[in-house]
């Protein structure tokens, strides 16, 4: 052993831990007065990583969450006012019906106009003038707009946000390829009558669910005209081909307008017996090209001309572009749908299309909005399908709301717990477990202070060899 008095290597060692164990009580001060594990970049460099990128998800997060509920706002916003013009178009309805009672004079007739022409007004008031603060939502702005280029050949045509697997986010001229086209259904009765002034004979049947009958004087061109005196109830035309058998023929196309009679005493038949026939639906696919991609979508879910795909598109065709062909750059669209950020990273959207209900959007026109004539089957037509067109919309705000927003509402919620309880294991510390190593610390310290007072005091003992 050796005594040296300029170098105190004992209390050197002491200071360096003293000092060690000084630090390292500052840190475990810092994580507990913080209640966090990384305080700086030096605590923990890869944990820190790490954390700032969670932090960063969960900021997202929030906001998204924030945007889904924004987003449920404006659909219900969108969604009331339809609800508003759903109500109108059930007032019409029953002013339509209301003016088919016999009952009624020319005046009160009017009356019943003049309120139905107040109704298609408010609708489109309320077209015009439903906003989500200053965004119009029903007028058309705020959806796909679809421009029918070939006039000729398709009526008119609506489109949501998405046509097959691609979302309309760009303006581009589609095709309509019509793979199958509508027919109209067509009996041939199997009796032959041989003139117009034969007698068919007594006895009664019923067509589509209208019930005739005939007596022993009844000819053949007196039943016909019975026949299509009803057409407005029956949707049936009646004529009679060159072997002489009265031919039934429907006025509607596709598989909603048939024909089915029930000839019990073998009047247009030549035995008793039941016939149904029905048309054929219009079948066409449609092509869209964002820029990059072309998507297509099968329409085989309408009625008669008028073609929809699954996602609720419509493309009613005329009688004209009724046949198998290529319709080339037959509609133009445009994107106006609104889109939502839904989620905290990027890509991670969804939008709604809202179309437009003002009346003429909704097929009212001069013709059929006019109930104080004596035949309203167009406008109860016209009433029906603007009936259907709002409802459908309505189901698609719905189906968005639920399955989309709602939906995304409950998986971000189960994100952010479980994105948070991993940045908190990281970042934060478990207090009893730092507590434990505080107190070690204090302990170290005071046996360090110990220590280096003892260590300091060694070279005194050098005093005594020079005595």
């Amino acid at each position: 052993m050796s005594f040296r008095i300029n170098t105190n290597i004992n209390a050197m060692n002491a200071l360096r831990n003293l000092g060690m164990t000084g630090m390292e009580a500052s840190k475990s001060t810092t994580r507990l007065s913080t209640g966090l594990r990384i305080n700086s970049g030096a605590d923990d460099p890869s944990g820190l990583i790490a954390s700032e990128s969670y932090r960063a998800q969960l900021s997202g997060i929030d906001q998204a969450l924030r945007n889904n509920q924004d987003a449920l706002n404006f659909s219900k916003t969108a969604e009331g006012g339809l609800d508003e013009v759903n109500r109108l178009l059930r007032d019409a309805r029953s002013l339509a019906v209301a003016n088919g009672n016999g009952t009624l004079d020319s005046t009160q007739k009017q009356a019943n106009q003049t309120q139905l022409n107040s109704i298609l007004a408010s609708i489109d008031r309320i077209a015009s003038n439903t906003a989500f603060g200053t965004k119009k939502l029903l007028n058309g702005s705020a959806g796909t707009r679809a421009s029918v280029i070939t006039g000729t050949a398709i009526a008119s045509a609506s489109f949501g946000g998405k046509i097959g697997l691609g979302a309309v986010t760009a303006a581009d001229a589609i095709d309509v390829d019509v793979t199958t086209a509508a027919t109209i259904a067509s009996h041939t009765g199997t009796r032959a009558i041989a003139t117009g002034a034969t007698a068919v004979g007594a006895g009664s049947f019923t067509l589509n669910g209208k019930s005739f009958s005939t007596d022993s004087t009844t000819t053949r061109d007196q039943l016909v005209a019975q026949l299509n005196a009803a057409t407005a109830e029956t949707g049936v035309q009646a004529s009679v081909n060159g072997t002489n058998n009265i031919v039934l023929t429907q006025t509607g196309y596709g598989s909603g307008n048939r024909i089915d009679l029930v000839d019990a005493n073998g009047i247009i038949q030549s035995a008793a017996g039941v016939v149904g026939v029905a048309g054929v639906d219009a079948v066409a696919t449609v092509s869209y090209t964002d820029g990059t991609s072309t998507f297509t979508s099968t329409f085989n879910k309408g009625k008669g001309l008028e073609l929809k795909d699954a996602d609720g598109n419509t493309v009613n065709l005329r009688v004209a572009g009724n046949a198998v062909a290529t319709l080339t750059n037959a509609i133009q669209i445009d994107s106006g749908a609104a889109s939502f950020q839904i989620g905290g990273n990027a890509g991670q959207t969804a939008s709604l299309s809202l179309g437009n209900f003002g009346q003429a959007a909704l097929g009212f026109t001069a013709s059929n909005s006019d109930i104080s004539g004596t035949d309203m089957s167009g406008a109860m037509n016209a009433i029906d399908a603007a009936i259907s067109k709002v409802a459908d919309a309505r189901g698609k705000i719905g189906s968005f709301m639920k399955n989309t927003l709602e939906s995304n509402v409950r998986s971000l919620g189960i994100a952010k717990e479980n994105l948070a309880a991993t940045e908190s294991s990281i970042r934060e510390i478990d207090v009893a477990e730092e507590m434990t190593n505080y107190t070690k610390l204090q302990i170290l310290q005071q046996s360090g202070l110990s220590m280096l007072a003892q260590a300091n005091q060694a070279p005194q003992s050098v005093l005594s060899l020079l005595r």
